[in-house]
């Protein structure tokens, strides 16, 4: 299985765009569990970890790594 690399605060493509037509979101929760945001109207979905690997399409931005 192809693993994909993503973090805490990347944005990401997923596969289909939310309703309000954006298909970037950022990711601002991580565990079993992964919360995203819409980064158009704000609207939050929380899914679980093997669902969200299934519909991500690719990482758009990557977050600052604190050093």
């Amino acid at each position: 299985m192809n693993h994909k690399e993503y973090d805490l605060h990347d944005v990401v493509e997923m596969k289909k765009p939310h309703p309000c037509q954006s298909n970037s979101w950022e990711i601002i929760r991580m565990g079993m569990d992964i919360r995203i945001k819409c980064q158009k109207c704000g609207q939050m979905v929380l899914m679980p970890r093997r669902d969200f690997e299934k519909k991500m399409k690719k990482v758009l931005i990557k977050a600052a790594v604190a050093e």
